[in-house]
């Protein structure tokens, strides 16, 4: 399982459960909305600000693989080059 799902099923669990301690606390229910709603306003930020490091988490093992991607590909050229250029050389010396 990805961190990701975890992250989201605790998150979820956290939440359910801050609910029902809520909806079951002996409160006005003006009150009891007004608390749901200040928690449903912290968690869709806390989750918002996960999501993003998530993202640029990501974001960086990409760049980090399209650098790699470019360097090996360079030197895959550089190797190719050289092979060529020794190639073209043992042929002009048999001609």
């Amino acid at each position: 399982m990805g961190s990701g799902k975890v992250l989201l099923g605790v998150l979820a669990g956290v939440a359910v459960g801050a609910t029902l301690g809520i909806l079951f606390a002996p409160d006005k229910g003006s009150n009891t909305r007004k608390k749901i709603s200040r928690k449903a306003d912290d968690y869709s930020e806390e989750l918002e600000e996960k999501f993003n490091e998530f993202i640029e988490g990501i974001t960086s093992k990409f760049e980090e693989m399209k650098e790699d991607a470019t360097q090996m590909a360079e030197e895959s050229k550089h190797k190719v080059e050289k092979v060529i250029a020794e190639v073209t050389h043992s042929m002009d010396g048999k001609s």
